[in-house]
């Protein structure tokens, strides 16, 4: 009885905090403005991630947001964290060598398209493979990109993504699909948005 008790006591805590949090959060046009956001990302695109995460979200105070209507040569991947209102992140990140040279124009959730697939995703677990330190995504958005597991598709580490190949060929190398984050900063990003948080990518 007694278990049966602090088990719902705690319960009741945990929906509570769950409800004090969101009613903590700013609205999206505010939180936008906080995040000093207006050069850098759509408010559009930003407010649709921002609002599903409102009301999806479950421990974590952390969500990411990718453009991939920007040029590869422009950074369009950014890790907000809600409750700081601060942005952990701003990146540089590759998209599918078959979405385009510059830009990602087309997208795919076909396997073996090497396209990049848009949607709402959440990151899954950690592994080591031929990329290093890697991150599993599972794609939420049916018949757009809920073959993400199948296709392998996973945030990590790459060479080809480091900015100093904008120098050289004016635009990052291109993945076989995946988003691609340099080398040098993938682990914290994987760290830090692994295990449940939401990524919102958008073309």
């Amino acid at each position: 009885m007694f278990r049966a008790v602090k088990a719902l006591f705690a319960l009741t805590l945990l929906l509570l905090s769950s409800n004090v949090f969101a009613s903590h959060l700013s609205d999206a046009k505010t939180m936008y403005r906080q995040l000093n956001l207006s050069h850098e990302v759509s408010y559009d695109k930003f407010k649709k991630a921002y609002n599903h995460f409102k009301t999806h979200r479950g421990d974590s105070s952390v969500f990411t947001l990718i453009d991939y209507s920007k040029p590869s040569s422009q950074k369009r991947f950014w890790v907000f964290d809600a409750t700081k209102r601060t942005t952990l992140f701003s990146s540089y990140v590759s998209h599918g060598k078959n979405s385009g040279n510059l830009y990602a124009k087309t997208f795919s959730n076909r396997v073996n398209s090497h396209q990049t697939s848009i949607g709402v995703f959440r990151a899954g677990e950690t592994y080591y493979g031929k990329h290093g330190y890697s991150l599993r995504l599972d794609g939420l958005s049916k018949g757009i990109n809920d073959n993400a597991r199948k296709r392998a598709i996973v945030i990590h580490g790459a060479a080809y993504a480091h900015p100093k190949v904008i120098s050289k060929t004016g635009q990052l190398g291109r993945s076989w699909g995946c988003p691609a984050l340099p080398s040098y900063l993938s682990k914290n990003v994987i760290n830090t948005i692994k295990d449940g948080t939401y990524i919102y990518a958008f073309g």
